[in-house]
């Protein structure tokens, strides 16, 4: 089976660029009810994963921090604790489970190194939901 069968494609995936403000990635995670969210380049390459909880963090380390200067400082500056790590579009299946297992979700990299979407976790396990099913 193919990668391409679970994924979102990234048009209908929230991302943001890395030339993004904290406040502009707050609004987008608020908005898409995200808790955390892809970052990419202008280029379309992936870049990392920023989380609420490093932007949590990133706020309580800068005491000063509100909305205003939050317009200013881009997320770049934001020091994130884990990127979720990308896999390419021709990756085995049995590895796409793996990482499913210590991310919530999974970039997907054409051969380019440019992001086309995301695999969940949660289609992943209504898939092989399915599947029991299917067999009993």
């Amino acid at each position: 089976m193919n990668i391409l069968f679970f994924m979102t494609p990234k048009e209908k995936v929230a991302y943001i660029y890395d030339t993004y403000t904290i406040r502009q990635t707050l609004e987008k995670m608020e908005y898409h009810r995200y808790s955390s969210i892809p970052i990419i380049n202008k280029e379309g390459k992936y870049v990392g994963t920023i989380s609420e909880g490093d932007l949590l963090w990133y706020i309580k380390n800068h005491h000063n921090l509100d909305f205003k200067k939050a317009e200013e400082i881009l997320i770049t500056e934001v020091p994130r604790k884990h990127d979720n790590y990308g896999i390419y579009v021709n990756t085995k299946i049995d590895d796409l489970i793996v990482a499913s297992t210590q991310q919530n979700f999974i970039p997907v990299l054409d051969d380019r190194d440019k992001f086309i979407g995301i695999v969940t976790r949660k289609d992943i396990i209504q898939y092989l939901l399915k599947r029991i099913d299917h067999e009993y």
